[in-house]
């Protein structure tokens, strides 16, 4: 099958879009990519997609009406790569569309005191997806794994398992999106054997301080500018590398409600009271993420197994600061990036939710238990079928 994935993750700075070649099935499952397309969000959606996952006030309304725009914009971008593609909608047989999360609490907590209540919300409906490219699209995958008393995410370690389990060698799958997670696969592991977890900010703080310092001009540190200007504030560092969320144990998920406005907020205020630079503060976020990443590995990697290679994708990978603080921290062990292994960085996530999807068209169950802490593997997503042919 052809099938088409579309991401649009935590940063909201638009769309990818991957189509993928795929046959067979697990574990001798066939997969090559073909393409990859990115499309940028109008800024204004940007910004009402941020400020709802945010938390900031909002209504139903608004959220309904984002929830189809965004259908719409995820519709338009599926039209938009098969033009660049050159690629006939008629051969185009399936799409997967993660939408955009704007609320996921993957542990229950107290509601309306009723029993605990875990929830998640992606928007973009996939019905228009369907309508206006003609193609059967599945969506909304994350709520059939909190159904089944998982956390919903993190769903691309079924993915990993796939394309990087080696008979010799440990390898850890390391994505830096707007939240960074990991994916360790043990040589020769059953998938019983994967775990997978949120580490924590990606390039979501750091993404929040530039957008702040530079008052909206720029969306992120391109190539570590700002952050290779400044110096280290040690005392913040220390104080952020005791976060609670990097003591907590497995399966965990991590997303706005840890580490999102309010805690960028907490640190712009923390350096306006000290009078501290902003390309400091920027440095010093960054030196964090990466160290949050080694902290987990030392938590919770390295007494379960070996670690031979580090396979790293997302946006974060493009970070020259944040990748050498990385390597600095995780000595002994080779990072390479995953166009080495045929999907480039960016491409990876759309990638993954194109395979996703694949599986649940074919009846397959696509979530890893021990990666999100659901008692039961289960079948993920949402379908909606396409125009009779």
């Amino acid at each position: 099958m052809l099938v088409l994935g579309m991401m649009s993750g935590t940063s909201a700075d638009g769309i990818d879009a991957a189509l993928v070649r795929i046959s067979g099935a697990p574990p001798s499952l066939s997969v090559k990519l073909e393409g990859h397309y990115h499309a940028r969000f109008p800024a204004r959606v940007r910004q009402a997609i941020l400020r709802l996952a945010n938390g900031s006030a909002t209504t139903t309304a608004e959220i309904s009406q984002l929830n189809f725009l965004l259908g719409e914009q995820l519709a338009r971008a599926a039209l938009e790569a098969c033009v660049r593609w050159r690629l006939p909608l008629g051969k185009l047989e399936l799409i997967g569309s993660h939408g955009q999360t704007i609320y996921h609490q993957g542990a229950g907590s107290r509601f309306l005191g009723a029993r605990r209540v875990a929830s998640t919300l992606q928007i973009g409906e996939p019905a228009i997806i369907a309508a206006r490219t003609g193609v059967t699209t599945i969506g909304d995958f994350r709520p059939a794994d909190m159904a089944a008393g998982g956390q919903g995410a993190p769903l691309v370690p079924f993915v990993d398992y796939l394309l990087y389990r080696n008979r010799k060698l440990g390898r850890v799958a390391l994505n830096i999106g707007g939240i960074a997670n990991v994916t360790l696969i043990p040589a020769g592991a059953s998938v019983e054997n994967v775990l997978a977890f949120d580490t924590g900010p990606g390039n979501m703080l750091i993404d929040a301080l530039v957008s702040a310092i530079s008052r909206g001009r720029k969306a992120f540190d391109a190539d570590a500018r700002i952050g290779l200007r400044g110096r280290a504030i040690r005392p913040l560092l220390e104080e952020m590398l005791r976060h609670r969320y990097l003591r907590q144990a497995p399966p965990k998920t991590a997303g706005r409600e840890q580490f999102g406005q309010e805690y960028a907020q907490e640190l712009l205020d923390w350096a306006k009271k000290r009078r501290a630079r902003p390309e400091d503060l920027v440095r010093t976020v960054t030196i964090f993420t990466a160290l949050s990443i080694a902290d987990a590995f030392r938590r919770f990697i390295f007494p379960r197994a070996h670690v031979n290679e580090l396979i790293v994708a997302g946006g974060g990978a493009k970070n020259p600061l944040l990748m050498a603080q990385l390597g600095a921290a995780l000595p002994g062990i080779e990072i390479v990036g995953s166009a080495r292994f045929g999907v480039p960085a960016e491409a990876k996530e759309a990638f993954a939710f194109a395979i996703l999807a694949y599986e649940s068209f074919h009846g397959r169950a696509n979530n890893l238990p021990s990666a999100t802490g659901a008692k039961h593997p289960a079948i993920l997503g949402k379908l909606v079928h396409g125009h009779a042919r």
